[in-house]
């Protein structure tokens, strides 16, 4: 069992799915398809005037995945196992508490002890439009961040549970160099699934690290802006920005794996060099034409018709 509850849940989900028989089924029906596809690879090998090397791969494939598919639920766990490994890891040097459990049930204590959350319902009816803002921003910062957390460990879940269904008739496919395209992107899906925990463990960590851990503590550090601001504030703000970067883990984990990151940042760079190489650019020439503009107006014409 993972030390997240999300990755308990995960772990449930994939013992369920094996007790109701549906791996071995699915991992039947993958071998079929897997002998159907090594055949499809040596008939590409065959049109291809005899590639030896392609029908070579497609063997190696097929012994491979062949002993993958007889130890599955084994495999599936252990690469799970070893990313949640490094997430537990960093989860257990953060302070080995799920932040944002703890965050929950801690707003939800002082929502219950603090008469000011109430106060700032009722100023809806006896106040005006900042008090009714006052008043959202209180119930959407009570709400939003367990809604969040319970989609985000109920995707989590699901994700997990599907990849480790339809794996096999993914990989299955791999033999055959057409179709191997299909497996390669199941890969990719996995990296991405995996990086999940490991950005959750991270956020927890910089969470610690900020010590933006119990409400009843909390300083509102990195809410400078709203400094001023009542506490209830301050804690239904800071509930929403940890929603919002749970919610962005899957799109953060998405873009990392693909490079689109790594990307995105060179097309910045490259924007801002084109621009200072502009402006230096544009500079020379100005001063290069003050250079050679002469002196004085240019003299009149001294004769011929207009």
């Amino acid at each position: 069992m993972g030390s997240f509850y999300f990755e308990q849940l995960l772990q449930n989900g994939l013992n369920g799915i094996d007790q109701q028989g549906i791996t071995g089924a699915v991992i039947h029906i993958a071998s079929v398809i897997l002998v159907l596809s090594l055949l499809w690879a040596v008939y590409e090998a065959y049109s291809s005037g005899g590639d030896v090397r392609a029908l070579g791969l497609a063997g190696v494939k097929y012994l491979v995945l062949g002993l993958v598919f007889l130890n599955y639920q084994s495999a599936f766990r252990a690469v799970n196992g070893m990313f949640n490994g490094v997430a537990d890891g960093i989860y257990t040097l953060s302070g080995g508490l799920d932040v944002i459990q703890h965050w929950n049930n801690s707003v939800s204590q002082v929502w219950q002890n603090n008469p000011s959350w109430f106060s700032a319902l009722w100023s809806w009816v006896t106040g005006g439009a900042s008090a009714i803002v006052a008043g959202l921003i209180a119930v959407i910062g009570y709400l939003l961040l367990p809604f969040t957390y319970t989609l985000f460990t109920l995707f989590y879940a699901l994700y997990g549970s599907i990849l480790y269904v339809v794996g096999p008739f993914v990989l299955a496919l791999m033999p055959s160099r057409a179709l191997g395209q299909i497996g390669r992107s199941f890969f990719t899906n996995m990296m991405i699934f995996q990086c999940w925990g490991l950005l959750y463990a991270i956020l927890q960590s910089l969470m610690s690290a900020l010590q933006i851990t119990d409400p009843n503590q909390f300083g509102g550090s990195f809410l400078r802006a709203f400094v001023g601001s009542s506490q209830v504030i301050l804690i239904s703000l800071a509930s929403v920005l940890l929603s919002i970067m749970i919610a962005l883990i899957p799109f953060i984990a998405s873009r990392i794996v693909r490079g689109d990151v790594g990307g995105t940042l060179m097309t910045v760079i490259s924007g801002a060099v084109t621009a200072g190489t502009a402006a230096i650019a544009g500079v020379e020439g100005l001063a290069a034409g003050r250079m050679v503009a002469p002196e004085g107006p240019p003299p009149a014409p001294t004769g011929g018709g207009a």
